[in-house]
């Protein structure tokens, strides 16, 4: 079964950015679609991206043209560009490719 590793975050001031990576064992394009999800204490977990296998992408409304996803085929590896992270953005990140399991996360502070 296919699994995936979230790495990257991290804690980031106001204004600050960070990549998170989402690295598969097996193909990323083996998937019709890929998501990062957040869940912040005491919230439902929130769909925040996706990239289909063609490349096209949708975004949660709270992120737009902060956030970009993008993927790297060779590596296997997708990628979530934050940018202008808001104290709002703070919570577990997941990496979820259809029809595979569930990643660990990786967390996300945005504080001062």
């Amino acid at each position: 079964q296919v699994q995936v590793v979230e790495s990257g975050g991290g804690l980031v001031q106001p204004g600050g950015s960070l990549r998170l990576s989402c690295a598969s064992s097996g193909s990323i394009l083996s998937f019709g679609r890929i998501d990062w999800y957040r869940q912040a204490p005491g919230k439902q977990r929130e769909l925040v991206a996706s990239m289909r296998r063609s490349g096209s992408t949708d975004y949660a409304d709270s992120v737009k043209a902060r956030f970009t996803i993008s993927r790297d085929n060779a590596k296997n590896t997708v990628y979530l560009q934050m940018n202008t992270l808001k104290p709002e953005d703070s919570a577990v990140y997941y990496c979820k490719p259809l029809g595979a399991s569930w990643g660990q996360g990786t967390q996300v502070t945005v504080s001062s």
